[in-house]
């Protein structure tokens, strides 16, 4: 079988995930080719020959690729299709919007947030908040996988695979680029930061996420947030964690002040490290916190943060 892998990118690099989807990819096949699409992004194209595994890159440069506009790309995956048995994608935003439209043009169901595969045509995926694993059986001829990277290892950087040019121009007229805000911080990106330390509405306001901020310096962590803290309207919601939010696998993850709702903790369960601190005693976080500690968060922060 054949597998072809949709980077994510921002035409200068890779996004993370694609390395977990490559890493995916291998389970299933030896043949593994992957399509960067996009504009100026002989960059991520690069970076993209150097992955473990990867036989080839197909580099899809021209401005109706750009910001990776779903009509457009998928119109490329179809001309592609019949040389490949599976496509794959990270489940990010990016691939979320993808993948679904190859499916539909395919005419086979889309099997999403794959964290196992227990055979060629055999997949385990979260359903109710993460609650319940499905065990998902497709007799698809072609199948259409979007990868939940938290649960698969990032390949390896030791290849160096050909890049082939693709000449073929798709588009759809279907949709176009407006505009972008990007949220500029100097702490790590969240979805891969190795330290999260994330707040809820037990910090009571805005104000005293300053109280993460000193703390997150010290531990070069990225800053995320619960759904109730970004409801209340204490930060942004690029800043959330959980099922409707960032899916995250840290190292260490702090959850101060957050409760423990199945839809955070569907999140960020995957977390190889948990510590809470909750005044709540009978807060469901401390089902799944490694370390937990009973205690009013404005008393401890300062004390952790002074050991530190």
């Amino acid at each position: 079988m054949s597998v072809l892998v949709i980077a994510d990118h921002s035409n200068q690099s890779l996004v993370p995930a694609t390395y977990n989807s490559v890493s995916a990819a291998q389970q299933l096949s030896d043949d593994i080719h992957l399509l960067v699409a996009g504009h100026h992004c002989q960059g991520a194209a690069d970076e993209a020959a150097n992955i473990s595994g990867v036989n080839k890159v197909l580099l899809a440069d021209h401005p109706v690729y750009d910001h990776l506009l779903a009509e457009n790309v998928s119109a490329l995956v179809m001309e592609l299709a019949d040389h490949y048995d599976i496509f794959i994608a990270p489940a990010t935003t990016t691939g979320k919007n993808i993948l679904p439209r190859v499916a539909a043009l395919l005419d086979v169901e889309q099997i999403s947030d794959v964290i196992s595969i227990e055979a060629d045509d055999t997949f385990k995926r979260p359903f109710y908040a993460g609650n319940a694993i499905a065990t998902v059986t497709t007799s698809a001829s072609k199948k259409v996988l979007t990868i939940r990277s938290t649960a698969f290892e990032a390949a390896g950087t030791s290849a160096s695979a050909p890049i082939e040019t693709l000449d073929s121009v798709h588009d759809q007229g279907l949709s176009a680029f407006i505009d972008e805000t990007l949220a500029k911080a100097d702490r790590p990106e969240l979805s891969s930061a190795r330290v999260v330390i994330s707040g809820g509405r037990g910090l009571q306001n805005g104000e005293n996420f300053t109280l993460l901020e000193s703390l997150a310096a010290k531990l070069d962590a990225a800053i995320g947030a619960s759904r109730a803290a970004v409801d209340a309207g204490f930060c942004p919601n690029d800043m959330q964690v959980g099922q409707t939010g960032k899916i995250v696998a840290p190292e260490l993850y702090f959850a101060i002040g957050i409760s423990g709702a199945i839809q955070h903790l569907a999140g960020m369960k995957d977390s190889k490290i948990i510590v809470a601190i909750n005044k709540d005693e009978d807060a469901p976080i401390f089902q799944v916190a490694d370390y937990g500690l009973v205690a009013d968060l404005f008393e401890v922060l300062p004390e952790l943060e002074n050991k530190l």
